[in-house]
This record gives C-alpha cells, sequence and structure tokens, in this order.
C-alpha cells in the first residue's frame, strides 16, 4: 500500500522500501516494504519470532538495515527524532529504576529540547495536561514498577505526548493488560489517531483487529499483507502467517520458522 501523500508534503510518514535486516548470515526480514499514512492507527501481526519487534527496533532507528530504505516524516530514522516515541516491549524495560509516573511523564521535555539540569524542577504546563488526558495524574507519584499494566502503557502514552510525538509506536503494548484496560488505552490511541497521529501497535489478539484497527499488516519475515483487517485476513495470509489453520496459534517453530524477533 502506498502512501497517498505527496512526497515533498508529507509531514507524518513512515515509508519502508525493500528493507532488509540480516543478523550474521541469517535474514531476519527480507524485502520489506510497505507504508502508513498520516492519521492510521495500524495493528501488526505475525508469529513470535515474526520479526515486530525488529521491525519497529529499525524504525526508530535502533537496528541498523543492510539494505533498502525508511523513512520517517521523509528522513532517515532516529531514535532521538522527537517526532517520535517508541515503547518497548515490557521486559525490555528497567522498572526497578525509581522513576514516578511523573518522571516518566517529564522525560518527553528532554525529547523536546528541555535540559537534564532542571529536568526534575520544570513544571511545564504540558506535563499535568498529559497525565490528565490519559486518566494517570491522580496516580502521577506512584511508581512505575508498582503499576498494573494498563496504568504503565497509558503513563508511556503521557510522555508521547509530553513529548508532542507524532508517531507513537508501542511493541506488544496489550500483553499482560486486562481487556478492559486495554480498551482504556485504546481510547486514547484512538482520540490521537483521530487528531491525526500515525500509531503502530503489535499485538497477538487476532480476534479483535476489525474492530480496534484502521489497518493491519503482517509480517512473518517479510510482509505477507497490508490493508484493512477484513480484507487481508484471508485464510492464505494465515496460513503465511501462522502455518496450517488448525495449528495457527502452536508457535512459529512447529513450523519451520527460525526468523528471530
Amino acid at each position: 500500500m502506498n502512501c497517498p501523500c505527496d512526497e515533498n508534503r508529507c509531514k507524518c510518514c513512515i515509508k519502508v522500501n525493500a528493507a532488509c535486516v540480516q543478523f550474521g548470515k541469517e535474514l531476519v526480514l527480507d524485502d520489506v516494504t510497505f507504508s502508513v499514512k498520516p492519521g492510521v492507527l495500524t495493528g501488526v501481526v505475525g508469529p513470535n519470532g515474526g520479526g515486530k519487534t525488529t521491525l519497529f527496533n529499525a524504525l526508530v532507528g535502533l537496528q541498523s538495515i543492510a539494505h533498502g530504505e525508511i523513512l520517517i516524516n521523509n528522513r532517515a530514522p532516529t531514535y532521538r527524532n522527537g517526532s517520535l516515541s517508541y515503547v518497548p516491549q515490557r521486559e525490555q524495560v528497567n522498572w526497578r529504576f525509581p522513576l514516578s509516573v511523573l518522571d516518566v511523564a517529564k522525560l518527553g521535555l528532554i525529547s523536546r529540547g528541555f535540559s537534564w539540569r532542571n529536568f526534575w524542577f520544570n513544571n511545564d504546563p504540558s506535563v499535568e495536561q498529559a497525565l490528565r488526558r490519559v486518566g494517570m495524574w491522580k496516580d502521577k507519584e506512584q511508581l512505575v514498577s508498582t503499576l498494573s499494566g494498563g496504568q504503565r502503557q497509558r503513563t508511556f502514552i503521557a510522555r508521547a505526548l509530553v513529548q508532542k510525538a507524532e508517531i507513537l509506536i508501542l511493541d506488544e503494548a496489550f500483553s499482560g493488560v486486562d481487556f478492559a484496560s486495554q480498551e482504556g488505552v485504546l481510547d486514547v490511541l484512538r482520540e490521537l489517531r483521530d487528531e491525526g497521529k500515525t500509531i503502530m501497535v503489535a499485538t497477538h489478539d487476532l480476534n479483535t483487529l476489525s474492530d480496534r484497527f484502521d489497518e493491519v499488516l503482517c509480517i512473518n519475515g517479510h510482509i505477507c499483507a497490508h490493508g484493512e483487517p477484513q480484507k487481508v485476513f484471508t485464510e492464505d495470509v494465515l496460513t503465511e502467517l501462522y502455518g496450517t489453520h488448525a495449528n495457527m496459534f502452536t508457535g512459529p517453530e512447529a513450523h519451520g520458522h527460525h526468523h528471530v524477533t
């Protein structure tokens, strides 16, 4: 799916063209091509080890590509690009570091060029506004390590709001989050989407995709399909992602896939 916006005017697009990622001799992502236009909420699905995290790391500039091109807002990706906010998987975050909800939200100021010297004493109104918007202001003094999964996700979304990010990328955003909390996070994401922000969320839940996302990107080492959920989930695509239909949730190893996440 090609990005419909003009090449010279696109302010917030994700564009990937023939991107390959290789770990040693192993090709992890092969000829990945897709684009996402502004104001779209995209679900990214695929088996464990299918390359979702590798793709996200490449999009934010944490993983180099061996071939091809990735453009974020028509520029090469960089993790320090304030227009993009990345929420990695739960296990990739050091929860023992004693940060409060307020501290995490304030980190968004650093991406906007605020000095670390004044970090602890900065009372920028955007921090309170962001935490109130995601329903976390009353919990601002709580340590992030004590929060539920849904509360953590909303706290990280608040950081993105303070950062004024136009693109949000969330890896396994609903892992370990109960259904009611998932819906709360999604409500915030939908509001941001309606304001024109571009959002990509990796998820394992195939049953609610058509209700939750505008588009879905199916990946298993390569792009299997990309488009509206109702249209892309053919039996052929599901088989390409998860093997035979009867065994689609048994894991990638059962079907001979050896890609690395």
